[in-house]
């Protein structure tokens, strides 16, 4: 029962899967929360390092603030570069994000320490715990995580406080501090735990939108919309678009023959088949029709296309799958229709799937079970 409880506690009530799913997306969120958080404590603590020059003439305690500040906008910069390579689609190190957390939290740490310690030795100041506790609300961390930063924060706290504030002081500084601490556990990881249950939540409700029951292939509104991401979303490094259009040889002869439960199975083999090619080359397939599917992927080089195209037609024949009225080959076998198409360029959506839909029947026309490629 306690391991149950512990691991509801660690997983934010999630399944152990369901979780890592959600906290790699979650990372993504964190990039953006990086960024706008460094910058709003890059401008308060360079605020703060303009007082002790006004009123006080402290150099020591104005050069403190103003390190922070830099600190601070430094790792907006990192934040903003990171960023910038999520919107190119390139692979984010969830690592290096957690060490950019880590470095802001102990930016916003030492930064409330020394304001809240420091600086007035004299008075009380553990309101100050309670704001950089709140600090962790921004990110979604894991709970293992929260609890440690959490406890370290307050061991570090509570020492210093008392090697240099009197005990009348710091008696009180130590009890708030214990109450922030722990009121900030209970509310940092039931906020975390809204929101990580509300993405795989909203998560469920997109792949039920957007899955086809039958192939696990997205569907053809999914499709639409990871089309249009493609043509505003690319990278520097991809020059071409391809689109890639497949229909079954003979389908129609296939289920007349086998039936319709049979057709379906080979209607699932295939989107098996289809979703490898996502895991091992990064390729989009979906389900876009009854036996008609489609690819999309990016290339530097034009080549590449029919390499691919090809590579399908191979694919689907290994499957090995029975088709006696097919009049090419004795068992199924797929037509490729394949357009390429620069980037750099204005494109209409629906003038380049009938170009790879011209394609497809241009390899329907010339024989079938083969790859046709137009630019």
């Amino acid at each position: 029962m306690l391991r149950t409880l512990y691991n509801k506690w660690r997983y934010y009530t999630l399944e152990h899967d369901e979780y890592k799913s959600c906290m790699s997306k979650a990372y993504i969120n964190n990039i953006i929360a990086l960024r706008w958080a460094n910058i709003v404590f890059f401008v308060m603590a360079l605020l703060f390092s303009i007082f002790p020059v006004i009123t006080e003439k402290n150099i020591i305690k104005a050069s403190f603030y103003l390190g922070a500040a830099i600190v601070a906008l430094c790792l907006f910069f990192i934040s903003s570069n990171q960023n910038k390579k999520l919107r190119e689609r390139k692979k984010i190190n969830t690592k290096f994000i957690n060490a950019l957390v880590l470095l802001y939290y102990i930016n916003v740490m030492f930064f409330g320490l020394y304001l809240a310690v420091w600086a007035e030795p004299e008075k009380i100041a553990g309101s100050f715990i309670g704001i950089i506790i709140c600090v962790l609300f921004l990110f979604n961390i894991s709970p293992l995580l929260y609890l440690w930063l959490t406890v370290i924060l307050l061991a570090v706290y509570v020492t210093a406080i008392i090697n240099v504030k009197i005990p009348s002081v710091w008696n009180y500084d130590i009890q708030n501090a214990l109450f922030a601490g722990i009121m900030g556990l209970i509310f940092g990881w039931n906020i975390i735990m809204k929101r990580i249950t509300m993405m795989s939540v909203t998560e469920k409700l997109k792949d039920e939108n957007t899955i086809d029951e039958l192939t696990k292939l997205r569907n053809r509104k999914d499709f639409m919309i990871t089309f249009k991401r493609f043509l505003t979303n690319h990278r520097q490094t991809d020059n071409f678009l391809c689109i890639a259009i497949i229909d079954i040889d003979f389908f129609k002869n296939y289920n007349d023959h086998y039936g319709h439960p049979q057709g379906d199975e080979c209607l699932r083999t295939i989107g098996e088949a289809l979703n490898e090619l996502k895991k091992s080359g990064g390729i989009y397939a979906a389900r876009v029709g009854g036996e008609e599917f489609a690819l999309l992927w990016n290339i530097e080089n034009f080549a590449d296309a029919e390499r691919i195209g090809l590579k399908v037609n191979k694919l689907i024949r290994d499957l090995n799958i029975p088709h006696v009225k097919s009049t090419v080959e004795p068992f199924i076998t797929v037509s490729v229709g394949i357009h390429v198409a620069p980037y750099g360029i204005q494109h209409n959506i629906d003038d380049l799937y009938n170009l790879a839909d011209k394609a497809l029947y241009t390899a329907k026309n010339n024989g079938r079970n083969r790859t046709v490629v137009s630019s």
